[in-house]
């Protein structure tokens, strides 16, 4: 296997560089032994205890699908398109599966994360714009975060705790967190796990509260339908799915488990457990989107309230709805909101030290690393809850920016991703077969559009002036030219057609 084996060098060269030190990665305990025959090896056996071990990052991953910017999206669509677009939300996560899937196989068979593989693949002027992209995707992900956190501590303190205070709150509950990784990495995952199981109590009260129609339930999501009414909602239960920070993460993120690079079986293996608890993890935040959506469908849906809720007034309009009951569910919505942001945001930390770490190749330590990718987001979110404190509507408007914010980093993230795990001098065994790449490449391809149809849509609606409307012409067309150069190196460089025939030349 000539691949493999000029593929290790450069792993042990690059040892250094890894997401986790030697020290700080769990164990994954062999009690078999890899066969090999004919020069492949065996896959071990399934073990529970090792599913065990494996558990963890995918549910770290799983945050983003979780943030306050997904539920707004969540409660927006229940409000204004009721059941409808259940379908959507499950099939838009199956897609976000699939591209954490490639992510996870990134970080497994090379040992190193997305971030780094850019630094390394792309030329030092395409890296580092690809570095500001994923930067800037950061920090608008992180400011959505850090309001819904804020929001939710303004609605729990009866409103006693302005914004500014809610964020200054999050930043320093964030290195609080932080510091329960010296503990190690199980030990922040469990905290991350109680988290998410906050949010899915919370929220499943409130689904048990509301009563809504399984039998509507069911047939929103069994049946796709889509009126030209609820086009924009449905643009946006897709394009809050994927989020660019997350693709870098998980590949980071997976390397947090010592396996041994040198037996095909154990990486086959590593696999096989990062895809069960991955699945698992995501369909835990589907069924969460679900109630959210629900909640809002049945309690707003075909009412005059339904075009203006959003995430600061969504509590208040909730308690008015349903009343205080045992516990005001206000609160509970506060809690569950509280969770979200928390956990969020320190995904978001992480995702900041590996993007920060690979594409700068930084020897920082960790805590520096983190004091600066949290002022990095922090700073500018102090800003926004200062301007911004002053009505509903700034907020939302501060929301519907963040989001094409997003959905232009969107591209950076995912290109660079397909084009590395179909590359074989990088993947070696481990490339994706061409059905896999197709799929892939067609589910890149329709987040792109849809979140293109957003920005297109944003612009046309939001935005006038012909001195605006050049700029922003001029920052569309080198936009473009960069996606452009981007997929064609995937096809220039990557030999799609005979990869095996390009191998044997070098």
């Amino acid at each position: 296997m000539p691949v493999e084996e000029n593929q290790q060098p450069l792993l042990q060269e690059e040892e250094e560089d890894r997401a986790y030190d030697s020290d700080e990665k769990v164990l994954i305990i062999g009690v078999d032994s890899d066969t090999e025959s004919g020069g492949s090896t065996v896959l071990p056996p399934f073990s529970w205890k090792k599913l065990w071990l494996f558990t963890g990052p995918g549910f770290l991953m799983s945050i983003a699908f979780l943030d306050p910017g997904n539920l707004e999206g969540d409660l927006q669509a229940g409000a204004i398109a009721g059941y409808s677009l259940l379908w959507l939300l499950l099939w838009a996560t199956a897609m976000g599966l699939l591209v954490q899937l490639l992510s996870a196989r990134l970080g497994v068979a090379t040992g190193r994360h997305l971030a780094e593989l850019c630094r390394e693949e792309y030329p030092t002027w395409a890296s580092m714009i690809l570095w500001i992209m994923a930067e800037l995707a950061l920090i608008g992900a992180d400011i959505q975060e850090v309001i819904g956190s804020a929001i939710a501590l303004k609605i729990l303190s009866n409103g006693f705790l302005p914004l500014w205070a809610g964020v200054t709150i999050t930043a320093c509950d964030c290195f609080i967190f932080l510091f329960l990784e010296n503990y190690g990495v199980r030990k922040l995952e469990a905290v991350f796990a109680v988290l998410i199981g906050i949010m899915a109590v919370t929220f499943g009260w409130m689904f048990a509260d509301a009563k809504p129609s399984a039998s509507e339930l069911f047939l929103g999501i069994l049946i796709p339908k889509l009126s030209s009414r609820t086009i924009q909602q449905a643009v946006g239960v897709v394009g809050c799915i994927i989020m660019p920070h997350n693709v870098f993460l998980h590949s980071a993120l997976v390397q947090s488990r010592e396996i041994d690079h040198n037996k095909k079986g154990r990486v086959q293996e590593a696999l096989r457990y990062y895809s069960i608890e991955s699945t698992t993890a995501l369909v835990i935040s589907f069924v969460i989107n679900l109630f959210v959506t629900t909640v809002f469908a049945k309690g707003f849906y075909g009412t005059e309230l339904a075009n203006s809720i959003g995430l600061v007034n969504a509590g208040q309009y909730l308690q008015d709805k349903y009343g205080g009951g045992f516990f005001p569910i206000l609160y509970i919505w506060g809690i569950g909101l509280l969770a979200a942001g928390q956990s969020s945001t320190i995904t978001g930390t992480y995702a900041g030290q590996f993007i920060m770490g690979g594409f700068l190749n930084l020897r920082l330590k960790k805590w520096l690393r983190a004091l600066i990718t949290r002022s990095c987001a922090i700073i500018p979110t102090m800003i926004v809850a200062l301007v911004f404190d002053t009505s509903e509507d700034s907020l939302d408007i501060l929301n519907e920016w963040l989001n094409v914010l997003q959905s232009i980093q969107i591209p950076f993230a995912l290109i660079p991703l397909l084009c590395l795990v179909s590359k074989e001098q990088i993947m070696g065994t481990f490339k994706i077969g061409p059905i896999l790449k197709m799929v892939s490449w067609l589910v890149a391809a329709l987040v792109i559009v849809i979140n293109g149809y957003l920005l297109l849509d944003f612009f046309l609606n939001e935005l006038a002036g012909v001195a605006f409307t050049t700029v922003v012409c001029g920052f569309t067309g080198a936009y473009v030219a960069f996606i452009i150069y981007l997929i064609s190196r995937s096809f220039t460089c990557f030999s799609w057609c005979c990869p095996s025939k390009q191998i044997e030349v070098e």
